[in-house]
């Protein structure tokens, strides 16, 4: 069988060109607190390894990610094939310090320092302002800031494009108004289950900025179902959120659709997105996204998952 071949489409106005699937560098790094299992270096490695070789041309990571680990695996297969593939794009994003709190200009150049170091590079292409819903919108905008300071960054040439990735879908979209940013990242609030995101797409495109959608699965209950997690967003889900979760699996069922590919090309058909971020922590995770991402689905079942979303007042926001 022929090996699925993915176009590269533009990121807003930053002039990189990416495939509509993006891999997720948080799992690889270990991130039991959230997924549940240990990953271990070597195998972190490897499935960086197929990532960066693999049919997607983007990879998504973080200083913060298990402490710089996903950074560290990432910047090791690196080294073992020589550098960037010509036309991959690899992104990742600074944090605040994970001990302190300390989101200062100061910080956010230590972490992109030790992004640099961890990854190997000399430049970072696409850097993102990582959860800055953690300080106010005034702190994240003010004199000797983070944002300050990326835009310092930028002008030294360190890093070549500007994004934020958070959770409110409000505070992005402050973020968005200013003009810095060229790319966005929002996760868990565009799903089969929370649409909460809608107005912030709209918001996005209309300004440029490119959309880049996180956690499409959810964390994981919307890839292996409600009889192995019981989580949206890394959380307990409501009983309303499971009951129409369950009601999709069997839809999906009934159709010969698997659940985690009606998930993934959900946002990948939503024109306002660029691309869709998903975390793999194995090597095979690579190819086995890439066929849920080419899964025939007959347009029938899209009429009947659009009214199972929750209802807004569930939506994380």
């Amino acid at each position: 069988m022929t090996a699925p071949v993915f176009p590269r489409r533009p990121l807003g106005r930053t002039g990189l060109e990416v495939t509509q699937v993006c891999v997720g560098g948080g799992p690889l790094g270990s991130m039991p607190e959230n997924f549940g299992y240990e990953v271990s270096a070597e195998r972190g490695t490897a499935t960086a390894l197929a990532a960066l070789t693999g049919p997607f041309n983007f990879l998504d990571t973080a200083a913060g990610y298990s402490d710089g680990e996903s950074e560290r695996r990432v910047g090791a297969a690196l080294r073992r094939i020589g550098g960037v593939p010509d036309g991959f794009v690899l992104a990742t994003k600074v944090d605040r310090d994970g001990v302190t709190g300390d989101f200062s200009g100061d910080q956010v150049r230590r972490s992109a320092e030790g992004s640099l170091r961890r990854l190997g590079l000399d430049r970072l292409p696409l850097v993102y302002l990582h959860d800055p819903e953690h300080i106010s919108f005034e702190a994240g905008m003010a004199p000797d800031g983070p944002v300050e300071a990326l835009l310092k960054l930028k002008g030294e040439g360190v890093i070549g494009h500007l994004g934020v990735a958070g959770g409110p879908v409000e505070l992005m979209a402050q973020y968005l108004r200013t003009g810095v940013f060229e790319a966005l990242i929002t996760h868990n609030r565009w799903t089969l289950v929370d649409r909460s995101a809608g107005d912030l797409l709209d918001e996005a495109v209309t300004l440029g900025v490119g959309v880049v959608n996180g956690a499409p699965f959810g964390g994981g209950i919307l890839a292996k179902g409600t009889a192995a997690s019981g989580k949206y967003a890394y959380q307990q889900a409501d009983e309303e959120v499971l009951r129409r979760v369950r009601a999709m699996e069997a839809a999906c069922a009934e159709h010969g659709v698997p659940l985690g590919a009606a998930a993934l090309q959900f946002s990948m058909r939503d024109p306002r997105i660029t691309s869709t971020i998903v975390g793999v922590s194995r090597p095979e995770r690579v190819e086995e996204t890439a066929r849920l991402a080419t899964w025939e689905i007959p347009a029938g079942l899209w009429d009947v998952l659009q009214p199972l979303a929750a209802p807004p007042a569930l939506w994380q926001w």
